[in-house]
């Protein structure tokens, strides 16, 4: 296991960045990082790697010894791939262990380029809103346009328009919308993107770290639901600027490529999610509803000769996957 990387004064801020075969992209994600880590001495960084086996950890660490990061960042690969939650909770435990957890955790990922003093101004946040447990930035494209990135909790009302998809219905249900309009003002949110999202030490203390049954998806929007309950809200900061290549380390919200079918870890995710926070009967109703407004929005959709953007076999793949068909068995955490 690699040691922090020393530092005279008591860490402030832990910043963990999880890779996955994206070396390069951890690399670019570093480097945007420089000056923000001149401007705040007593933040680290740690970049963990989940058992890549692409030659990751060597092109990484050649870049930390190349462009003298080494005061600042350290790497720690790991056993295997454990998905999201493993792969940032494995830098996190150690300074649990050793109580020595700093104030803040700053979640970053390796698709990610930050703006000038985005971490800055997330932090700037936590420290003059002590009521906020979590908080995340504004997450963007590379020209600026804004991506969703603060949303709702998902409930019935939400899964009746995603799988609908029809105006009237989603005017009806505005206010359970998962993702909101983007706004440009401070505001509190149900839960943002694992992609920026800073924790309050306080959190963690309360309610401990991500649950690691989740391999990838619904991990960082249950943490946030666990904090809600324990009376840590969460925030949206979007003087916080962070430029997001969505979906480079997964593919799964790439919208730049056609969709490709959607992995089993996700309707393991959705169904973890639904199953551990809101039981059996309602996780029933959810899925139910959202395969019949689905269903009503495939036929909907040849009638009206749409393009057809969803990912393929969709509907069957969630119906194997309901809880009509798997039960009221929590999924554990797999890659497959």
């Amino acid at each position: 296991m690699v040691n922090a990387v020393p530092t005279s004064q008591p860490l402030n801020l832990l910043i963990v960045i999880l890779n996955y075969r994206t070396p390069q992209l951890t690399i670019d994600c570093l480097s945007s990082l420089v000056d923000e880590m001149a401007a705040l001495p007593t933040a680290r960084v740690i970049v963990t790697d989940n058992d890549s086996g692409d030659g990751s950890v060597e092109k990484i660490e050649a870049a930390i010894k190349t462009q003298n990061w080494g005061h600042w960042v350290s790497m720690m690969p790991l056993p295997k791939n454990g998905g999201f939650a493993y792969g940032n909770n494995a830098a996190i435990r150690p300074y649990i262990e050793n109580k020595t957890l700093p104030p803040y955790v700053l979640l970053l990922n390796p698709d990610t380029i930050v703006r000038p003093k985005a971490m800055q101004a997330l932090l700037a946040f936590m420290e003059t809103h002590p009521e906020a447990g979590l908080a995340g930035s504004r997450l963007e494209d590379p020209d600026g346009t804004p991506q969703c990135s603060a949303f709702r909790f998902h409930t019935l009302w939400s899964e009746i328009d995603t799988g609908t998809r029809l105006g009237i219905i989603s005017k009806f249900l505005d206010r359970w919308i998962i993702a909101p309009p983007v706004s440009e003002q401070q505001c509190q949110t149900d839960w943002v993107a694992g992609a920026s999202l800073i924790i309050r030490r306080e959190v963690i203390e309360a309610i401990g770290l991500m649950d690691e049954e989740y391999f990838m998806y619904y991990e960082e929007m249950d943490y946030c639901l666990q904090a809600q309950r324990a009376g840590w809200p969460c925030w949206y900061v979007p003087e916080s600027r962070v430029v997001h290549l969505v979906g480079q380390s997964s593919g799964v919200t790439d919208t730049k490529r056609p969709p490709k079918r959607r992995p089993q870890y996700w309707f393991d995710s959705r169904r973890r999610y639904f199953l551990k926070n809101y039981g059996w009967l309602y996780s029933s109703v959810a899925d139910l509803l959202w395969a019949i407004g689905f269903s009503s929005w495939r036929m909907r959709r040849v009638l009206q000769q749409k393009p057809d953007l969803d990912p393929p076999q969709l509907l069957g793949d969630f119906w194997r996957n309901s809880t009509f068909i798997q039960g009221c068995s929590i999924p554990p955490a797999k890659s497959t």
